[in-house]
Parts: structure tokens; C-alpha cells; sequence
């Protein structure tokens, strides 16, 4: 067997296999992606055996931003492999492959949408929450003077205008690529819906199929109105059937029914601790405004440590060194190494996370490291709607 880069005469084999082990969507939905100049087969490994492709998996690039700081980050997707060939390690081979090239590509930080536990395998922890989709228990009427169509391309600078504004508030964000937002609009497993008054976009959202069960998501609105307009559309798509939708700023208050519990969480990986911290400094530094002194600060992940170098107050350089097992005794914080997507991206922050697990503990100085590693709120964008 042979794992390499995915060629364009490997595109009809690749389709069957995701199809077959997925939904028919998925096929076309690879095809956007390695026929998209922001994408090319390059993206795509897969594993070949006499000519036969057995196993496959895809990397997009993405772009998350932490309080403002963007950070390279890749996401895994369109994973399948041939039920004759599972348990021989070609998932794993190929998330080799994928992590090798994000790295190549400047990631420094890899998120998705995955199986159970499957991920966890391959240095993913869940880290940030999934909004659970809720039903919707009183459908409004169209608002007189709003319409809602099908979007379509020369419609995503509006539909990115309005899902800029409603990423706004959070401290993380992850808004769709460009490649995303032009398979999107072509592709069947999803629609985006643009919401329409005098001519203007104030709406946009996402909604599943009919025979999938109506699910509207990713929702973004100027006012109330465009709300209940994305609401009133998504009813009339699934004639007359129940209808769900994702909360996302509040919104949806008073149109939605009570969620079921769920502890759904995107991956994160973070391969290097150290070189996302120190392209994060500028994040650092502003969390500890107001503490001018120049004591530096120890976080030990216990097979190694860091060391933020301070000056006048701000992160000047972070610093990699070797084990440690008791940093406490020196100052300094110490958290699990599958912990460390939680604390920078997840909504408990050190406090929360050391509430939770006996082997993240802020020392001594727990006012500065809740300071420094705040509970953060997110709101991701990705290819599927999860």
C-alpha cells in the first residue's frame, strides 16, 4: 500500500469511497474542495493498494482568531476508509500525513468536527462547546417587506458582512474561508439562505435538507425581524414538519424549546505548546494589563515547561525548557498536556479546568494564571454544520 497526495484521476474512486461510507453529499463535497484553487488534490491524501484507493482524508486550511489574533489552524474532514481495509492503521497513517502537511502549511493548531472518542487517539482533546440544535416551539410569520432565497456566490461578501458582525462579541471566532464559502453555496448537503428587505441583505443562516429534518443554524440578523424571517422559511422548507435550530447570540430566546443535555465539544490539537503561545503574545500581554512588573511566569505541562518572559508588564518571549514535575515549588502553574486546547479555547479557563482535574492546579500565583487563561467563548464556522 502506498499513502500519498490524491492525483485528479483518483477523483471518481475517492467519491465512491466517501459516498459508500458517508452520504453521496460527501463526494461532491471533496470535489468542491480539490477542484477549488484554494484547495487542488494536494489537500487530499489517500492510501492506494494496486491501484485501488482504500482509505482517504482531507485538510482545509482555516483561520481562528483569538481576541483579534488570528491563528493558521487546519481542519481534518471528508475521512473514510474501505470496510475491508479498517483496523489496519490507514486512519492513522493518513492523520500522520494531515498533520505533517498543517504543520508545513504554518498551522499551529488543528480543529474538527469527529467521530466519539476516535480523535482522541491522534492528540485531539474536546475543547470547545457545540450549541445543540433545539426545537423550535412557536414559528413566527414572514415579516411583511422581508423575502428569503436560496443564496448564492456573488451573495457571500454580504452573507461574510453579517456573520463578521455576529462573531463579533466572541473572544474566539472561526469564520468560513473563502473555499468554504464557495463550496457552500454549490453544494446539496446545505443551504445558505440569504434574508432580503428593499433589496438589502440583513439575514443570512444555514438549514439541513427536508429529508434530513430541518435544522437551522448560523444564524446572523441586523434586527428581530430577520430572525423570525429565517425562522418562518425554514418552516415552510420542511412543510409542516418540526423544525430545529442552533442558538447562537440570544436570538432565538423565544422561539425555542429547552435543549437536550449533550456535551457535544469541537477537537482541538495544539502539536506545540510553545510556538502558539509566543504568536499569541500580544494575547498575553493584553490579559495582564496593569501588572507591570517584569517577574516572568512558569507554566509547566510536566513533559516540559514554558517560561513567559516579561518586561514592563508585557510577554517579550516565550521560552521552552525540559520536564518538570513540581512547579508549584517554583511559582508556577502546572496543567495536563491533553489539557492545553481547554485552557487557551474552552469556556472553563484555569480556574474551571483546575476545579475539574486534580493535575491542573494554578500555584501560587492563581490570580495571575485565572488572569492569563480566562474562560473563553467561542463561536466556530465549519464546512459541516454540527
Amino acid at each position: 500500500m502506498e499513502l500519498r497526495a490524491a492525483r485528479p484521476e483518483d477523483l471518481d474512486q475517492i467519491g465512491a469511497l466517501l459516498a459508500e461510507r458517508g452520504e453521496p453529499e460527501d463526494a461532491v463535497d471533496h470535489r468542491l474542495v480539490v477542484e477549488d484553487p484554494d484547495g487542488g488534490f494536494g489537500a487530499c491524501g489517500v492510501v492506494v493498494e494496486d491501484g485501488r484507493v482504500v482509505s482517504t482524508a482531507t485538510l482545509l486550511d482555516e483561520t481562528v482568531l483569538l481576541d483579534g489574533v488570528p491563528i493558521p489552524a487546519g481542519q481534518v474532514e471528508l475521512v473514510a476508509t474501505d470496510r475491508a481495509y479498517e483496523g489496519r492503521g490507514l486512519v492513522r497513517a493518513l492523520m500522520a500525513w494531515a498533520h505533517e502537511r498543517s504543520a508545513r502549511r504554518g498551522h499551529l493548531m488543528q480543529v474538527m468536527i469527529g467521530i466519539p472518542y476516535f480523535y482522541r487517539q491522534f492528540g485531539y482533546a474536546y475543547a470547545i462547546p457545540i450549541a445543540p440544535a433545539r426545537p423550535v416551539h412557536t414559528v413566527p410569520a414572514m415579516p411583511a417587506g422581508y423575502r428569503v432565497r436560496t443564496a448564492v456566490a456573488a451573495d457571500i461578501p454580504a452573507m461574510a458582512r453579517l456573520q463578521d458582525e455576529a462573531q463579533r462579541p466572541f473572544d474566539l471566532r472561526m469564520p468560513h474561508s473563502a473555499l468554504c464559502w464557495r463550496a457552500l453555496v454549490a453544494r446539496g448537503g446545505s443551504s445558505q439562505i440569504l434574508v432580503e428587505r428593499d433589496g438589502s441583505a440583513v439575514g443570512t443562516g444555514r438549514i439541513t435538507p427536508p429529508d434530513d429534518g430541518v435544522v437551522l443554524g448560523e444564524i446572523a440578523a441586523d434586527g428581530p425581524e430577520a430572525v423570525a424571517a429565517l425562522l418562518a422559511h425554514a418552516a415552510a422548507t420542511a412543510g409542516g414538519a418540526p423544525i430545529e435550530a442552533k442558538e447562537r447570540n440570544g436570538l432565538l430566546a423565544s422561539y425555542l424549546g429547552p435543549a437536550e443535555p449533550d456535551a457535544s465539544q469541537y477537537y482541538v490539537r495544539v502539536p506545540e505548546v510553545a510556538p502558539l503561545l509566543e504568536h499569541l503574545r500580544p494575547v498575553l500581554s493584553a490579559r495582564l494589563a496593569g501588572d507591570d512588573t517584569d517577574d516572568d511566569i512558569l507554566v509547566s505541562f510536566f513533559r516540559h515547561h514554558v517560561r513567559l518572559v516579561r518586561k514592563d508588564g508585557a510577554v517579550v518571549a516565550v521560552e521552552r525548557g525540559g520536564p518538570m514535575q513540581g512547579p508549584a515549588s517554583q511559582g508556577g502553574a502546572g496543567v495536563a498536556p491533553d489539557l492545553v486546547g481547554p485552557l487557551l479555547f474552552g469556556p472553563h479557563g484555569m480556574a474551571g479546568l483546575a476545579a475539574l482535574h486534580a493535575d491542573v492546579y494554578p500555584g501560587p500565583r492563581g490570580d495571575l494564571m485565572r488572569a492569563l487563561f480566562p474562560p473563553v467563548a467561542a463561536d466556530l464556522l465549519t464546512y459541516y454544520l454540527p
